[in-house]
C-alpha cells in the first residue's frame, strides 16, 4: 500500500451490490499490505482508507462514517479494549473488527465481549474468510442497530402512554349534556407528548368544567409539569376551588414543582351550566376559544389575564359571562392549532384562518371537524412551526348544522 493511501481511500470494484466503506487502523505498513491484497481478491465492493494510528483514525471518522472499521489491537497510542471502545464512542454505527498475532486470539474473544462485532488472526486469514467476517459483522451491526432502534421506539411509546394518561384523562362526567371531544399531537415527529393538558369533571350540582392548558417550552421537564397542573387541577375542582382561587392555588402549585425558575403555563378554565345555557371563562394568559353553532365560528369576547408563574401573586384573573345558544360547542385550543403558517406565504393561520376553516369544514360534528381541522392545519403549515397542539371540543343541545 503506498503512503497516499493514509488520505486517499483506495476503491477496488466487486461483484457484490453492496460497497463497503472500510477504515484500517494498522501502524504496520506490511500487514496493511497484506489486508490490501486479500480484500482485493474477495468478491467484495469497499473502499479502503488506511490509517496508523488512533489520531489519524478519529479524525478521518470525525469526517466520515464507516461501514466497517479494521483494528489492530497494538497501536502506537492505543492498545486492547481501551481502542476498541475509542473505535466505537467515535462511530457507534462502525462494525469493529479487531485484528490480532496468533498468539492473541484471547484477546480478540474478549474484544467481541467488548462490543467489537469479531476478530481475525493476521497469518491466518484467506479471503473467503475476510469476506465472511466482514459481511457478518456489518449485517450483526446494522442488526444490532435495528434491535436498539425498536427497543428505543417500544421505550418511546410507553412513556408516551404513560404521560397520555396523565395530560389526557378519561373525562369525569356523570350525564351526557355536554359532549367532549379532544385531540392531541406533540410538535415534533417521534417527540414525547408536551407541556399540553386538558380535562374535564362534572361536579354533583350538574356543572361541567374543563381546563386546557399550555406549560411554555418543550420536553420532559414541561409534560411533567403538565401532568402536575392537571391533576392539581382535577383536585382543586373536586374541593370546590372555582375562579380566581382556583388559579392562584395552580399557580403555586406551579411555583413548587417547576424545575426552572422561567417556567410558565397559560390556561383557559370553563364553568358551564347547561340547563342554563351559561358560562364562565378565566383566560391566564391563554387565547379565547370560539363558540360554534348554526350560524358559524366566533372568538367571544372575554377578559384576559396574566399567565400563571409570571407574576406570583398578582391574582389578575377576571371572569368573561358568556350566554350559550341552546345548540353548539365551545373549542378550546393550545397555540399549536394557530400558530402555524397558514399556506400563503409568511402568514400565521391566526385565529381568524382558524375561524375559516371551521365554517368551511363539510361536516361540523365534533369528530369529523376536529380531524379536518389537525389535518389541514398540519398541511398548510407544511412542517414550518412545530409546536404541540390540543384541541378541547365541548358540545351541548343538537349537533350544529353544518
Amino acid at each position: 500500500m503506498s503512503s497516499d493511501a493514509l488520505t486517499t481511500p483506495i476503491r477496488t470494484p466487486g461483484s457484490d451490490a453492496e460497497n463497503y466503506s472500510i477504515l484500517l487502523v494498522e501502524d504496520d505498513p506490511g500487514d496493511a499490505l497484506l489486508v490490501e491484497e486479500l480484500l482485493r481478491d474477495t468478491d467484495i465492493a469497499h473502499t479502503l482508507s488506511w490509517k496508523q494510528t488512533m489520531a489519524e483514525a478519529l479524525a478521518e471518522l470525525a469526517r466520515t462514517a464507516p461501514d466497517c472499521v479494521l483494528l489492530d489491537l497494538h497501536l502506537p497510542d492505543a492498545s486492547g479494549i481501551r481502542a476498541v471502545r475509542t473505535v466505537e464512542e467515535a462511530c457507534p454505527g462502525a462494525a469493529v473488527i479487531v485484528l490480532t498475532g496468533l498468539a492473541e486470539s484471547r484477546a480478540g474473544a474478549l474484544a467481541v465481549a467488548n462490543g467489537a462485532q469479531d476478530y481475525l488472526v493476521k497469518g491466518s486469514v484467506g479471503p473467503e474468510l475476510l469476506q465472511r467476517v466482514l459481511r457478518y459483522a456489518v449485517h450483526r451491526k446494522n442488526a444490532e442497530r435495528a434491535s436498539a432502534e425498536l427497543r428505543e421506539n417500544r421505550i418511546h411509546a410507553r412513556e408516551n402512554a404513560r404521560l397520555e394518561r396523565g395530560l389526557l384523562p378519561a373525562p369525569l362526567l356523570r350525564t351526557d349534556a355536554v359532549v367532549p371531544t379532544s385531540r392531541y399531537l406533540p410538535g415534533r415527529e417521534r417527540a414525547l407528548l408536551g407541556g399540553d393538558f386538558l380535562d374535564v369533571v362534572q361536579t354533583a350540582d350538574g356543572i361541567v368544567h374543563a381546563v386546557i392548558g399550555d406549560v411554555s417550552g418543550h420536553g420532559p421537564d414541561e409534560a411533567a409539569l403538565g401532568v402536575c397542573l392537571r391533576i392539581a387541577w382535577r383536585a382543586l375542582i373536586l374541593a370546590g376551588h372555582r375562579g380566581v382561587d382556583l388559579l392562584d392555588l395552580l399557580e403555586q402549585v406551579l411555583i413548587a414543582e417547576r424545575p426552572r425558575s422561567e417556567m410558565f403555563a397559560t390556561c383557559s378554565t370553563v364553568t358551564l351550566d347547561p340547563a342554563a345555557r351559561s358560562a364562565v371563562l378565566y383566560h391566564a394568559g391563554h387565547h379565547e376559544p370560539l363558540l360554534i353553532d348554526s350560524a358559524g365560528a366566533r372568538p367571544p369576547e372575554v377578559r384576559h389575564g396574566i399567565a400563571l408563574g409570571l407574576l406570583p401573586g398578582g391574582r389578575s384573573w377576571n371572569a368573561s359571562g358568556l350566554r350559550l345558544p341552546e345548540a353548539g360547542a365551545l373549542m378550546l385550543f393550545t397555540d399549536g392549532l394557530i400558530e402555524g403558517y397558514d399556506g400563503l406565504g409568511d402568514h400565521r393561520l391566526g385565529t381568524a384562518g382558524l375561524v375559516r376553516l371551521v365554517d368551511g369544514a363539510r361536516d361540523r360534528a365534533a369528530e369529523p371537524l376536529l380531524d379536518h381541522l389537525v389535518r389541514t392545519t398540519q398541511r398548510l403549515n407544511a412542517g414550518r412551526h412545530a409546536d404541540d397542539l390540543a384541541i378541547l371540543h365541548l358540545a351541548w343541545g343538537a349537533k350544529p348544522e353544518a
